[in-house]
């Protein structure tokens, strides 16, 4: 079965969903992959160049976050 057979088919399964709780579940999967797909795309050798700098300037002016509270932030978004 073909990417597009498959998306119809989805669709069509969708439109028989009742349930609003499973359907603000897709909605927050759909956003997620969205986003992650966003964040995926390539940049240019300058913009990493650039980011790398920002980065070292973060670095060197103490705009940093800890290992630990990074990892109890990320908890939270559970």
């Amino acid at each position: 079965m073909d990417l597009q057979t498959r998306k119809l088919n989805f669709i069509q399964d969708f439109l028989k969903i009742e349930s609003e709780k499973a359907i603000s579940h897709l909605e927050k999967l759909l956003q997620k992959e969205i986003q992650n797909n966003a964040e995926l795309k390539p940049i240019t050798l300058k913009e990493f160049q650039k980011r790398i700098d920002q980065s070292t300037e973060d670095s060197k002016n103490g705009r940093l976050t800890e290992n630990g509270k990074l990892i109890s932030e990320i908890e939270k978004w559970r």
